[in-house]
């Protein structure tokens, strides 16, 4: 009996260290979760600049839903690569979610969405703390190892 046969016909395994872990499949899921909800948050703000009663506030409004518009895309398209386990796509993906908290915060100041810029703040720190985990970064490491 040869080894493809005796493992139940799984003719390529993937190997034990290269394997997602579950901690790194929540991260991702709220790295989509963080991004669809900037997204959200981006068009209430820029929708938000209707109410404002300057034109310079109109403006600056304008420029911090667009930007919370973005970078949520941004976040979007990065987590097909934190899920295969590069590395660099973490640290983009760091470097986004660290954009991402003073135009929050800025979000806070600016318009009425308190609750909104909140909850996504709060996603974006856990987020953040899974990224840099050890099991997680265990992962990126076995990732890196494996390919050619």
């Amino acid at each position: 009996m040869n080894d493809t046969t005796a493992d139940g016909g799984a003719g390529t395994a993937t190997p034990d260290a290269a394997r997602r872990p579950v901690i790194v499949s929540v991260a991702v899921a709220f790295v989509y979760l963080t991004g669809l909800l900037s997204i959200l948050l981006g068009i209430l703000v820029l929708l938000s600049r209707y109410t404002q009663s300057s034109s310079g506030d109109v403006l600056v409004v304008s420029l911090i839903g667009a930007a919370i518009i973005l970078v949520g895309l941004l976040i979007i398209g990065i987590a097909s690569g934190v899920a295969r386990g590069s590395r660099l796509s973490r640290i983009a993906l760091t470097v986004y979610l660290a954009i991402q908290v003073p135009l929050h915060a800025l979000a806070i100041a600016t318009a009425d969405f308190d609750w909104i810029a909140a909850i996504q703040l709060s996603l974006e720190i856990f987020t953040l703390a899974v990224l840099w985990l050890p099991p997680t970064n265990r992962f990126f490491r076995a990732a890196a190892d494996a390919r050619p």
